[in-house]
């Protein structure tokens, strides 16, 4: 299916809910590291509630090993920002796809919005004047798009 990345995420409930939307949706969940918790953390298991064991969850220790893994060696990756210029609905996203996210509050930075493996920087649409969407809502938002894309293929 699709590969949902947090480039060194910050806060545990948001990477919690992104191991919940990796479990329900069938995609993969790519923590790059620094991580700003300890795996264990008890507000990161309290959002993921029994997902957990439900969930495929890979940590990296950098960018360049998680996009070079042999999973994602091949893959496109669309990087988020509230600064791109380019919708997610513009695309049509294929199985494999890297959706890659930034930490809580920053964003993605210019290094890696730059990086080469980039296929092409998205936003998610907000009112004028909003500065972000919640890491884990834009996970999902974005997922389960080009999830509906491939018409919920494994969904009940």
């Amino acid at each position: 299916m699709f590969h949902v990345m947090f480039h060194e995420p910050c806060i545990p409930p948001n990477t919690g809910n992104g191991i919940r939307i990796a479990a329900v949706t069938g995609t993969t969940l790519h923590l790059v590291e620094p991580l700003g918790f300890d795996l264990s953390e008890p507000k990161l298991k309290r959002a993921g509630l029994d997902y957990h064991d439900l969930a495929s969850v890979v940590v990296h220790p950098d960018l360049d090993s998680a996009l070079d893994s042999e999973a994602l060696a091949s893959s496109r990756v669309f990087a988020f920002s509230a600064h791109a210029t380019r919708w997610f609905t513009d695309v049509e996203f294929e199985p494999g796809d890297v959706l890659l996210f930034g930490p809580e509050p920053t964003g993605l930075s210019a290094e890696v919005m730059s990086h080469p493996r980039v296929t092409d920087r998205l936003r998610i649409p907000m009112m004028d004047g909003r500065r972000s969407l919640n890491l884990a809502n834009c996970a999902a938002v974005v997922t389960y798009e080009a999830w509906r894309q491939h018409g919920f293929a494994g969904a009940r």
